[in-house]
C-alpha cells in the first residue's frame, strides 16, 4: 500500500503528491485538527492539564485520515518545520495512535522535490520539548484571554477581548498617541553659507554647526538676525578637512519581522498580505508543466543560509556581476539569542531563478514580493558598497559650519539591492586643505524650523518595535495587528495606526489594574521564559502554575482578576461630553445599533458622534464621523444637521484652501501616499476626477478611429481630384 503523508494545505499535499508519484498518499488537515474548545478555558487550573477536543467541522477530515493510517505502510506527518507545525504533528500523531517516539516526524524548509525527498530517507520522532514550547504559548494566552475578557466586559463594554500578545501592542501605540498630542514643538533656525575657495572654483553649501565652541543654538528670529550679521562680514577659513572611503555593509537575509516591515515600507503592503503572499510562494506556483516552491519557510527568526545556498548565489553574484561584487570573506550575519538555528533566512530555493524568468508565471503582488526577497538574499551576500566622504569644518570669526559631500566609488551590493535600499544622497563637495581661505559666495537668509513630535505607529514601525522589546514572536506579528484593528481597538489612516476611545479605555484599565500583565519588561521576560521551555530548562505547567495562582497561591494572575472584579466599580468608556441634564460626563457604550452615550447618574441616552476636531466652515459645529445608509461607508459632516447639511467623502485636516478659503482634506493614492486637495471642487487645489481606465481606452478608441476616418477621407478626396 502507498505511504501516507500527511500536511496542513490542500495546495501543498498537491504541490508535494506530484513530487512523490504513486507510491505515496498526500493528504491535507486543512490546519489545526485538534485544540482547545472555544466555549471554555479546558485547562485543570490545578494541574494545568488542557482539555484537548477535535475541532468542529474537522470529523470527515479525521475519519478519512485514520481510514488511511490503517492501510498505509508508513505514516509521515509532514507539517510546518516550527513549534505549531510540530504541535500540529503531535496532535495528529495522538489521534492517529502513532506513539510519538516513533520516526513518524519529517520537516522541510523549502517544498522542492529535492528538499522533500530528503526529508523522507530521514524521519525523526516527534520533538516534545517543541511542542511544549507551543502548549506553553496557547494555554498561557487562554487563560489570560479567558479570565481577562469577561472582566472588560462587565467593566468597560460587552463584547470585548483582551490578549497577551494584543495589550501591549495596543499600550504601545496609546502611549505613543499621547506622547504626540503632549508633544510641544519648540522654534529654532538654521543658516547655510554658499562658498567656494576662489571666484571661478565650484560652489558648495555649509551650515552653521558651533558657536564658541558649543552646539550652535539660533532658538529665536532675533538670533538668527544677529548670526547672520556676524557671518556677512567674517572671514571663512578651513580649519579641518577629512577625505576617506566610508564603506555601507549589505543587510542580512530576511526574518519573518524584516520582510514584513521592509514589504512595509517599499510596497506599501500590509502585514497580512505579506504572509499571505509568501505563503503561496513557499507552498509552490506553477511553472509551466510543474508546481514548485519559489521561497523558503516563511516564518523564520534566523537569518542563517545553508552552505549550498551560499555556494549557488557566489556563482550567480560571480557570473552577473563580476568577481569584484563578491566579498574577499563570505557575509556571515548574526541571529539573535531567541532565533532558532535549524531554520534558514527566507530566500529564495534557486537563485538562479531569476525575478524576470517567473514573473510570467506570477500575479503582480506575488512578483513584486518574490523579487524583494530575491534581491535582498543576492545583495546579502555581496562586497561592500563604497563612498568617498569629504568632510569641512569651517572657521568663521566665532561661528563654525560644516560642509559635508559623499560619492558613490563602487555600489557593491547596491547594485542588486539599489532600487530597494534607503536612499542616501550624493553630494560634491571639494577636498580643500586646512588653514585655506574661502570666498562667500552667498548667505542665504536663515531658516526657521519646529521640532517634530514623534512619528505615529505603522504597521513596520510597530513590527520593529515589538520585535526590539522581545514581544510576542515573529508568527504573532501579523495576527496581532488584525485583531486589534479588527476589535475595534485601533484604526488604520493611510499607513497610521491609531488609537480609538475603546482602545485609550481599554489601554487605562489594564495599565491601572494590571500594570505587570502589559509592563514591556514583563512581557519580554514571559516570552523568554517560553522560549526555555523548547531548552528543557523551565516545565510549561510549573510555568503556568507560578503566573496563575504566584509563588504563594495569593499574588498570582487569577488572585488579581478576582480582587478586581470584587472591588472595581463599572467604569464605562468616560468622553468629554457631558450630560445636559446632570452635567456628568458621559459613558460610551454599544448596543444593537452602534455606540450610544449615556449618563452614569440619570441614565439619560443620546446619539454618539465621533468628532475629528474639525470645525464645520458654513456653521462652525464640530465635525463628525458618520456613516451612509446604504453602503455603510464612513464620510464626514456637521454635528448641527439637519440645520447644517455640510458633508464630505475625505477626511478634513482643519487646513483652510489659501485659494478658495474652504476646507482641506486628505486622500490617498493607490500607493497609500497622502495628498492634501481642497474640498471645493471647483477650486484648482481640489483633487483630480477619476477616469476609468475603461472610460480612458473607450476615448483613446473613438479619438483613434476618428483619426482614421478622417485619413481615409483626406485619401479618398485626393484620388477623386487624381
Amino acid at each position: 500500500m502507498p505511504k501516507l503523508v500527511i500536511v496542513e494545505s490542500p495546495h501543498k499535499a498537491e504541490v508535494i503528491g506530484k513530487f512523490l508519484g504513486r507510491n505515496y498518499t498526500v493528504k491535507a488537515t486543512m490546519g489545526h485538527i485538534r485544540d482547545l474548545p472555544k466555549t471554555s478555558m479546558s485547562i485543570d487550573t490545578e494541574t494545568m492539564e488542557p482539555k484537548y477536543t477535535n475541532i468542529r467541522g474537522k470529523g470527515d477530515i479525521i475519519k478519512e485520515l485514520k481510514a488511511l493510517a490503517k492501510k498505509a505502510d508508513g505514516v509521515y506527518l509532514a507539517t510546518d518545520p516550527d513549534r505549531e507545525g510540530e504541535a500540529i504533528s503531535w496532535h495528529l500523531a495522538t489521534i492517529l495512535g502513532l506513539p510519538p517516539d516513533s520516526k513518524c516526524r519529517v520537516a522541510f524548509h523549502e517544498i522542492t522535490k529535492e528538499a522533500v525527498t530528503a526529508a523522507l530517507k530521514a524521519p525523526r520522532p516527534i520533538d516534545m520539548d517543541m511542542v511544549d514550547s507551543q502548549q506553553g504559548r496557547r494555554l498561557l494566552d487562554r487563560l489570560v484571554g479567558y479570565e481577562l475578557s469577561p472582566l472588560l466586559w462587565s467593566k468597560i463594554q460587552s463584547g470585548l477581548a483582551a490578549g497577551r500578545v494584543q495589550s501591549v501592542a495596543v499600550k504601545l501605540i496609546a502611549d505613543r498617541d499621547r506622547e504626540i498630542t503632549a508633544f510641544k514643538p519648540k522654534e529654532y533656525w538654521t543658516i547655510e553659507a554658499k562658498l567656494r575657495e576662489t571666484a571661478k572654483a565650484p560652489i558648495f553649501t555649509a551650515e552653521v554647526v558651533k558657536y564658541k565652541g558649543k552646539k550652535a543654538e539660533l532658538a529665536s528670529a532675533a538670533q538668527a538676525k544677529e548670526a547672520e550679521a556676524a557671518l556677512a562680514e567674517a572671514a571663512y577659513a578651513v580649519e579641518e578637512a577629512v577625505r576617506k572611503d566610508r564603506r555601507r555593509h549589505a543587510l542580512p537575509p530576511f526574518t519573518t519581522s524584516t520582510l514584513q516591515q521592509e514589504a512595509n515600507r517599499k510596497l506599501g503592503f500590509p502585514t497580512a498580505k505579506t504572509m499571505l503572499l509568501a505563503q503561496q510562494l513557499y507552498e509552490g506556483v506553477k511553472l509551466g508543466r510543474t508546481n514548485t516552491g519559489l521561497i523558503t519557510y516563511m516564518r523564520t527568526d534566523a537569518v542563517r543560509l545553508a552552505d549550498s545556498a551560499r555556494q549557488e548565489i557566489k556563482e550567480h553574484i560571480i557570473a552577473a556581476y563580476g568577481a569584484e561584487y563578491y566579498p574577499q570573506k563570505p557575509n556571515f550575519y548574526a541571529a539573535k539569542g531567541s532565533a532558532q538555528e535549524a531554520h534558514e533566512a527566507i530566500r529564495p530555493t534557486d537563485i538562479r531563478r531569476t525575478p524576470e524568468e517567473v514573473e510570467k508565471y506570477l500575479d503582480r503582488d506575488q512578483f513584486k514580493l518574490y523579487r524583494l526577497i530575491w534581491r535582498r538574499t543576492l545583495a546579502s551576500q555581496m562586497a561592500d558598497a563604497v563612498y568617498e566622504v569629504t568632510n569641512l569644518l569651517i572657521k568663521a570669526g566665532d561661528y563654525q559650519l560644516r560642509a559635508g559631500g559623499s560619492l558613490l566609488k563602487f555600489p557593491g551590493f547596491l547594485a542588486a539591492y539599489g532600487e530597494f535600499a534607503d536612499e542616501e544622497k550624493e553630494s560634491k563637495v571639494p577636498y580643500i586643505k586646512e588653514g585655506k581661505s574661502l570666498v562667500l559666495h552667498k548667505l542665504e537668509p536663515a531658516q526657521q524650523h519646529f521640532t517634530e513630535p514623534p512619528a505615529h505607529y505603522t504597521e513596520a514601525a510597530l513590527v520593529k518595535k515589538m520585535e526590539e522589546e522581545g514581544i510576542g514572536r515573529p508568527s504573532t506579528y501579523s495576527p496581532t495587528i488584525m485583531s486589534i484593528i479588527k476589535r475595534g481597538y485601533v484604526q488604520k489612516s493611510g499607513k497610521k495606526l491609531l488609537i480609538t476611545p475603546l482602545g485609550e479605555s481599554t489601554n487605562d484599565f489594564l495599565t491601572t489594574y494590571f500594570p505587570r500583565l502589559i509592563d514591556i519588561p514583563f512581557s519580554a521576560a514571559l516570552e523568554e521564559k517560553l522560549d526555555e521551555i523548547a531548552e528543557q530548562k523551565e516545565n510549561y505547567k510549573e510555568f503556568l502554575k507560578d503566573f496563575y495562582d504566584g509563588d504563594d497561591g495569593k499574588n498570582g494572575f487569577h488572585q488579581r482578576v478576582e480582587a478586581v472584579e470584587k472591588n472595581v466599580a463599572f467604569i464605562g468608556r468616560q468622553v468629554e461630553e457631558e450630560c445636559p441634564d446632570c452635567h456628568v460626563k458621559f459613558l460610551l457604550k454599544s448596543g444593537r445599533f452602534g455606540h450610544y452615550l449615556s449618563c452614569p447618574k440619570c441614565g439619560k441616552n443620546q446619539k454618539y458622534q465621533e468628532k475629528i476636531g474639525v470645525d464645520c466652515p458654513k456653521c462652525g459645529a464640530p465635525m463628525v464621523v458618520k456613516h451612509s445608509k446604504k453602503t455603510g461607508k464612513p464620510f464626514y459632516g456637521c454635528s448641527a444637521y439637519p440645520a447644517c447639511s455640510y458633508a464630505c467623502f475625505d477626511k478634513p485636516t482643519g487646513e483652510i484652501c489659501p485659494e478658495c478659503g474652504n476646507l482641506m482634506v486628505e486622500s490617498f493614492n493607490f500607493k497609500k501616499q497622502r495628498q492634501v486637495f481642497c474640498s471645493n471642487k471647483e477650486c484648482k487645489n481640489a483633487k483630480p476626477a477619476y477616469k476609468p481606465r475603461a472610460a480612458a481606452s473607450a476615448a483613446k478608441g473613438r479619438t483613434s478611429t476618428a483619426k482614421k476616418s478622417a485619413a481615409k477621407s483626406r485619401t479618398a478626396g485626393k484620388s477623386k481630384k487624381a
